[in-house]
């Protein structure tokens, strides 16, 4: 029976456009973490698997994964458009939906923290949970750059 991380190795060694998305990704999570360390003078290690943040890793792993859809099957294969309105959707979902919780998630606490009445839970709501347009546009470009530059 194969061993999982000798068959994950074998994996990514054969798949190219999951290689790149993966790394596109996790160098973003790193980005981000040197981002917040640079910016506040202190680590946090949850800006390392944390959503939010400068750039937006969901926002490169899409974008890396269509554009190295794009390189192996062509810009104008049908694969290519399906990885293109993918990484849409998980765009616009940052943007939009995934801001607007994380706003909302300030609120709530900041309301919690001042009135006892209102807190609703032992600890408090996620705040770092979308993305300004600027980060997934950040995100979206290490993305494209991740995938040129490996292919």
């Amino acid at each position: 029976m194969p061993q999982p991380m000798a068959e994950l190795s074998r994996l990514l060694s054969v798949n190219r456009v999951l290689s790149v998305a993966l790394l596109a990704a996790l160098s973003a999570q790193v980005i981000k973490f040197l981002f917040y360390w640079g910016a506040r003078r202190r680590a946090r290690l949850d800006r390392l698997v944390g959503a939010g943040g400068m750039p937006s890793s969901h926002s490169a792993m899409v974008a890396a994964l269509a554009t190295a859809v794009g390189y192996d099957y062509g810009w104008t294969s049908a694969l290519f458009a399906v990885s293109c309105v993918f990484g849409l959707v998980v765009l616009y979902d940052a943007i939009g939906v995934r801001r607007t919780v994380g706003l909302q998630s300030r609120y709530l606490n900041r309301v919690s923290r001042t009135r006892k009445e209102f807190d609703v839970l032992d600890r408090e709501f996620p705040e770092y949970v979308g993305h300004t347009p600027r980060e997934v546009v950040a995100g979206a470009l290490w993305g494209i750059l991740i995938s040129w530059w490996l292919h």
